[in-house]
């Protein structure tokens, strides 16, 4: 018995998707934009004060997990380095970011009591950057210290195993 070829046929469904929430060059409200932009301005004198906030809570929750290694001071802890992961960027302070960073893939990784002179480390590490106003690897001295933190966390984390 033949086989009979058929045409094939190629339709294309409608992109309603498209239609609803419109293209790249829909009107763009400028005017909201630069309030935006005057709001985040007026906002930048305060990040200085917000990210001492910040580190501040981290030095605080560090010290209560290394003085009860309890998991509610290790959860407490962890948030903190997210916030300020998460945050620090905002504050223009790239630096703190990647420390943070750093400190959250210990901890994520690793038991973090056993790895508590690391974990200082990190949270003693994001208390100088604020202090003395270090933004970012520019500076030689924070770019080998991030780079020695970072190299430790995947050292232990290589050990510690799955």
């Amino acid at each position: 018995m033949s086989q009979t070829r058929r045409p094939i046929e190629i339709f294309q469904p409608p992109n309603v998707l498209r239609q609803k929430v419109g293209t790249a060059t829909a009107a763009i409200d400028l005017s909201a934009l630069k309030r935006a932009e005057e709001a985040l301005g007026k906002l930048k004198s305060e990040f200085a004060e917000w990210i001492e906030t910040e580190m501040e809570r981290l030095v605080e929750c560090r010290d209560a997990f290394a003085a009860t290694k309890s998991s509610d001071a290790r959860d407490a802890l962890f948030r903190a380095s997210l916030d300020l992961k998460g945050q620090a960027l905002t504050f223009e302070y790239p630096i703190v970011e990647r420390i943070a960073t750093s400190l959250c893939t210990l901890m994520e990784g690793t038991d973090s009591l056993k790895e508590l002179g690391l974990v200082s480390a990190h949270v003693d590490a994001i208390r100088i950057a604020v202090r003395d106003k270090v933004k970012d690897a520019g500076d030689g001295v924070a770019a080998a210290l991030i780079s020695e933190l970072e190299s430790r966390v995947r050292e232990t984390l290589a050990t510690a195993g799955p």
